[in-house]
């Protein structure tokens, strides 16, 4: 239960951090792993494979990688075969990444109308051609994938999608026990986890969701016999819980969960919006991307309304530290903050182009525009 191989990446222990829009940039990525000591696997947020192919400046941007990261892994979001497969090519020949992750889970609207993300899997000669091309031109890198049960309930596609991946000579799968449709509410089916761990033995099934504690990391892996566990949610202000996940897989016994003071927590936050500033190269763009980061570091404390207004509207490092030096900073970590964070919303039904369900083996062409944003979710 303590070690996961990746091609020849040997994550120990067997813990991922889900590639998350918006959220596992370089800074977060270096907090995590801090806490880490270094160990386990850091996932990129998503990067859309024209963007990439077309150098934009965003997208550049965010595949940036410091010195410590090893190994370093990308997430690519794509629909096109032949975008998908230059991309790949552009990593290995440049060298800019050392493990290569693919987004079928993403169950955001403006993905699923244009047939991406948690929406593709179900074409399923359109996602063999996309694994056929990045595997192909990806050499030495092993290619791996991340996606949802399926559409909804009636348009269930993981078992499927499995037996292609392997087929195809994906490295592993990491599954969303959700569907689209659930979107990020509910309770995520980790059964379904423990479904593709039985149809797909010949390579590595990580589980993803509902895991908020290092203890349910290693309840969903003796549940379910999957190889390892991707968190995403569970760590939205809490880069500390790799620090926990680590402990929790050590052979020598898990330590108490961390339970830091407001006074820690104050610490981390002003670390995290001075790495994003450094990051972005401007103090202020720095903190008011920080702003997102607020309400999950602070969840459960008491703090008022207005010092809470007033946090997440701080556009310097000084405010912010001025802000947090005013709280009540002795107060423990409270109880019951070590649940559910982030989105818990589902969906009454999934957008998707027109007559995307007419046929599930039908060869889609999705169209130019579903390539078009650029990175980031």
């Amino acid at each position: 239960m303590t070690q996961l191989q990746i091609g020849p990446h040997t994550v120990q222990p067997p813990v991922v951090l889900a590639p998350m829009a918006g959220i596992t940039n370089a800074p977060f990525r270096t907090l995590c792993r801090e806490f880490s000591g270094g160990k386990g696997l850091f996932v990129s947020e998503m990067i859309t494979t024209r963007a990439l192919v077309e150098r934009d400046a965003k997208t550049m941007r965010l595949i940036h990688f410091d010195g410590t990261e090893k190994p370093r892994s990308i997430q690519l979001y794509g629909v096109d075969p032949f975008y998908v497969g230059r991309a790949v090519r552009m990593i290995v020949d440049e060298d800019l990444a050392d493990h290569i992750d693919l987004n079928f889970g993403c169950p955001v609207p403006k993905v699923t109308r244009k047939g991406g993300g948690s929406a593709l899997p179900y074409k399923r000669n359109l996602l063999r051609a996309i694994l056929r091309e990045a595997v192909g031109n990806a050499g030495s890198l092993p290619v791996t994938m991340k996606m949802r049960k399926g559409i909804d309930d009636d348009h269930i596609t993981f078992l499927d999608a499995g037996r292609i991946a392997v087929e195809e000579g994906v490295t592993a799968i990491a599954l969303h026990g959700r569907t689209a449709a659930q979107h990020y509410g509910g309770t995520a089916d980790w059964e379904s986890i423990a479904r593709l761990k039985e149809a797909v033995p010949e390579i590595p099934v990580l589980g993803n969701g509902d895991i908020w504690s290092a203890d349910d990391a290693v309840r969903m892996m003796r549940e379910t016999g999957c190889d390892g566990v991707v968190v995403g949610r569970g760590c939205l202000g809490r880069p500390w819980l790799f620090g926990d996940l680590v402990a929790a897989f050590d052979p020598e016994g898990p330590r108490e969960p961390a339970a830091p003071t407001l006074r820690e927590v104050a610490r981390v936050m002003l670390r995290h919006a001075e790495l994003l500033g450094e990051w972005l190269e401007s103090e202020e763009r720095g903190v008011i991307d920080f702003r997102k980061h607020v309400a999950w570091y602070t969840k459960g404390f008491s703090i008022g309304s207005e010092l809470r207004r007033q946090l997440a509207v701080t556009s310097s490092l000084a405010e912010l530290d001025a802000l947090l030096s005013g709280l009540d900073l002795d107060q423990a970590w409270p109880a019951g903050a070590d649940g559910p964070r982030g989105r818990t919303s589902g969906r009454s039904r999934v957008v998707l182009p027109d007559g995307w369900l007419d046929d599930p083996y039908d060869c889609a062409v999705v169209g130019a525009e579903a390539e078009l944003d650029t990175s980031g979710g």
